[in-house]
């Protein structure tokens, strides 16, 4: 039953990566000085777009491989619950902040469960778990 746990976990992971790379890079490739301009038209400071994007892209990646799973996922349920309150939520559920909603759900849930299939950190960290054991 574990390993099935464990390859949800890993479709999660990965699932959760993939969005958030590939919106952080669009951030990017649109020009993240468009970016930053938005943010301070809707009242939020413009170098926070070069965080959120840094942190959606790096930490989109960084995911996807396994790499400080819980942590980047913490970060990316912050970025929600951001986006949430300060953009989406006057637009209402379904046209405004369900898909946000997904993802906060998606990130805090790997931050509680972790993902340890095909996870670099795995690989990295194998000999201190042994030690600490």
């Amino acid at each position: 039953m574990s390993n099935k746990n464990e390859v949800g976990k890993l479709l999660l992971r990965i699932m959760l990566g993939l969005v958030f790379a590939a919106n952080g890079f669009a951030k990017f490739q649109g020009g993240i000085g468009n970016t930053a301009a938005w943010f301070e038209s809707i009242g939020i400071p413009g170098f926070l777009a070069y965080a959120v994007g840094a942190i959606e892209l790096v930490g989109g990646i960084a995911i996807i491989l396994g790499l400080g799973t819980r942590i980047v996922s913490l970060l990316f349920g912050i970025i929600m619950v951001g986006a949430i309150f300060t953009v989406n939520l006057p637009a209402g559920f379904l046209n405004g902040y369900v898909f946000d909603l997904v993802l906060l759900v998606l990130a805090v849930h790997i931050v509680m469960n972790g993902s340890k299939l095909y996870a670099l950190d795995q690989l990295i960290f194998k000999g201190r778990e042994a030690k600490n054991s």
